[in-house]
């Protein structure tokens, strides 16, 4: 059973959003948050796996609270803000996903899923999209380097970075799905990541993929 915590300043969204997840026989509301301080008191009390946060809230921000659960729960943020500077600072935070509130329901309860799971967090076309948007940004100062990565991991990590799922890089490289978890496993210790998401953000942050088009840099 997926544990779900909801996050957003208005109650009809946190009721159709409970109404939706508890329709299904694999997933289970823990609590509502109408602000980002309840979030974060919610989550170390009720110890969900997965919190559908909004972005825009009072006392404090999505984002914010975000970067406060800390790992203690894994994050979809789910927002009606399209292409803006949210989307990064939602991954920078921590956020294992992304999604707009103008998703079919079933996306929200398939992004639930994938969150919880930890695969191919950013496999859906939207979260691609996103990712390709907020890349366009002036490139910042690297802010961390790739030292210890192998030529096979960086292949596997400039995928990542495109959005590709395991099964997809796998096809892609002519590895084995096995072959392919085992070096994402290498590359989450070596870049101190917590997850797919933040991987994506090493990506860009070390150069290695251009923020443009999300090709290899060349060297």
């Amino acid at each position: 059973m997926i544990r779900v915590l909801i996050a957003d300043d208005q109650a009809l969204i946190r009721g159709s959003f409970r109404v939706l997840v508890e329709s299904e026989p694999d997933l289970t509301v823990v609590g509502e948050a109408g602000t980002g301080a309840e979030a974060v008191e919610l989550t170390m009390r009720e110890s969900p796996d997965v919190v559908v946060m909004d972005v825009r809230m009072p006392e404090m921000d999505g984002i914010e609270a975000t970067r406060r659960i800390d790992g203690r729960a894994r994050v979809l943020v789910v927002t009606m803000f399209d292409l803006d500077a949210y989307v990064y600072a939602a991954l920078r935070a921590g956020a294992g996903g992304f999604l707009l509130k103008d998703a079919p329901p079933a996306d929200l309860l398939a992004a639930i899923r994938v969150v919880a799971s930890g695969e191919a967090l950013l496999a859906p076309a939207v979260t691609r999209r996103l990712i390709e948007e907020f890349t366009r940004v002036p490139v910042q100062p690297v802010v961390r380097g790739l030292e210890g990565v192998t030529e096979r991991e960086r292949e596997v990590l400039t995928l990542i970075a495109r959005g590709l799922s395991n099964a997809e890089i796998a096809a892609h490289l002519h590895l084995s799905l096995a072959t392919v978890k085992t070096h994402i496993g290498r590359l989450l210790a070596k870049l101190a990541a917590r997850d797919r998401a933040q991987l994506v953000i090493a990506a860009y942050e070390s150069g290695l993929v251009t923020p443009a088009r999300g090709d290899v840099r060349p060297g």
